[in-house]
């Protein structure tokens, strides 16, 4: 908020914390009672912040200031969703993207998985790398839109043939039923983690695993959007792997 102490005091309209400039009355008592005045006229005054001199560009932190707007606002959907948080939290955030002239079509993941959902009639995701590029994948009987959306990345990185499967099915199957008999688990198909693994112990023996496991780098910083939540194990893997995700506030069933 405006901090009303520097404006009086320097004629100058500057920005500052509620509650720093709440508490500055008392601050101010303090200094009185103890030295007899106030050296700092302001919270402003007694600001030590450097970051906007770290600042080269500022349409890129603009727009990287937009970017996790929209970020925190599908954060705040799913809480909501999932009776993590109340509404009062995204009816915040959606007045601050309204004042920003911003929209979830501006984060290019959403759309494009939006319209894989459209087009294949099931949960999809989408990934955008460092170059722009954008893949998608969709769920599927053997993987789940996070595990088909790594592989499908992974596979671009490292100039694989989208055709070419890198986990034969003969391989998933058994993955499957120890999941869904063994386990007693609801969803057969793989998570993250699993198809990181299958593709580790391929690796031994197929050149084309190994190359794109080399390629797990090179996601970090990747944003990532999905028309369903995800799992837990699923989520932790993008954050292991650096990756920005969002996901609408749709669970599986």
């Amino acid at each position: 908020m405006i901090d009303p102490f520097h404006l009086e005091a320097y004629g100058k309209t500057t920005v500052n914390y509620n509650r720093d400039i709440e508490i500055f009355p008392v601050l101010n008592a303090i200094f009185e009672g103890i030295y007899g005045e106030n050296p700092y006229k302001s919270p402003t005054d007694m600001g030590v912040n450097m970051a906007g001199f770290c600042i080269s560009d500022d349409e890129v932190c603009c727009q990287a200031s937009k970017d996790e707007i929209i970020r925190r606002y599908y954060t705040a959907l799913c809480d909501f969703a999932q009776g993590k948080s109340g509404e009062s939290e995204v009816n915040k955030i959606d007045l601050l993207m309204k004042q920003l002239k911003i929209t979830t079509a501006d984060r290019r993941t959403t759309v494009a998985a939006h319209e894989r959902k459209e087009k294949e009639g099931v949960h999809s995701s989408a990934i955008e790398l460092a170059d722009g590029t954008i893949i998608t994948a969709h769920t599927s009987a053997l993987l789940g839109p996070s595990a088909a959306l790594l592989l499908n990345a992974l596979k671009h990185l490292a100039g694989i043939d989208h055709g070419i499967r890198l986990i034969p099915q003969k391989m998933i199957e058994p993955i499957q039923r120890t999941k869904v008999n063994m386990l007693h688990g609801k969803n057969p198909r793989l998570h993250t983690d699993e198809v990181l693994v299958a593709l580790s112990m391929l690796s031994l023996q197929d050149e084309r695993c190994e190359q794109a496991l080399a390629c797990l780098p090179q996601l970090d910083g990747c944003q990532v959007h999905a028309t369903v939540m995800l799992s837990e194990v699923d989520r932790k893997i993008f954050k292991k792997l650096g990756i920005g995700l969002t996901t609408d506030p749709v669970s599986k069933g």
